[in-house]
This record gives structure tokens, C-alpha cells and sequence, in this order.
């Protein structure tokens, strides 16, 4: 066994245990909580059985294995960075909403103290 080897097996188990633990300690949501453990399995079996990514490649066509991980990783983070853009626009819209409830309702509750004041 190669010392690439071993610190490679070890960085995908650490990968996989600090996905597990944040999903433990409620730090990650559960609808994350798959695409991530999809993600950490991947890389863990890459490692365990490095000729899996050559075969892929090859059958794909691409000449350099690693070119095809940088660009399927290129792909993830760029669907990763669209889908939470996607959800800050929904929570930023959301936020708005709420903050226009609440104005209307402060207003309300105002009117109220005014009206039990002034009868």
C-alpha cells in the first residue's frame, strides 16, 4: 500500500464521519444530508478501488482520469451554487413577505391602542 493510498483512504473516511456528525448534531439539513453522503460514498470507493475512475474514463473516452473528476466536480459545485442561489432568492422573498406581515400587523395593533384611547 502506497502512502497516497492510505492518506487518501483516510481523507474519504474523515470525509464520510464529519458528514455523518453534522448530521448528527442537526448542523446539516436532511435534504443536504443525501446528496453529501452520495458524495462521501463516491469518493470512498474512488479511493478503495482506484481503478474504477481509470475504467470510467476510459469508457467515457476521456485520456486522464483526473481531468473527468475535475470536471463531474465542476459540474456538482456548479449545480450546488445554483440550487442555493436558487434558495436564497426563495428565503430572501420569504423574509420580504414576513416583514411586510409584520409592518401590517404592528400597524393594526396600533390602530387598536389608539382606538381603546380615544373612544
Amino acid at each position: 500500500m502506497s502512502s497516497t493510498y492510505v492518506i487518501g483512504l483516510i481523507g474519504s473516511v474523515l470525509v464520510l464521519a464529519g458528514i455523518v456528525e453534522m448530521l448528527r448534531r442537526r448542523q446539516l439539513s436532511e435534504k443536504y444530508a443525501v446528496l453529501w453522503l452520495v458524495v462521501g460514498l463516491l469518493l470512498l470507493v474512488f479511493t478503495i478501488f482506484p481503478g474504477t475512475l481509470s475504467s470510467i474514463a476510459a469508457l467515457i473516452g476521456v485520456a486522464i482520469p483526473t481531468n473527468l473528476l475535475f470536471f463531474v466536480g465542476l459540474i456538482f459545485l456548479t449545480g450546488v451554487g445554483l440550487h442555493l442561489s436558487w434558495e436564497l432568492s426563495r428565503l430572501e422573498d420569504e423574509t420580504r413577505k414576513l416583514a411586510e406581515d409584520l409592518a401590517i400587523l404592528r400597524l393594526d395593533v396600533e390602530q387598536q391602542r389608539q382606538d381603546r384611547i380615544e373612544p
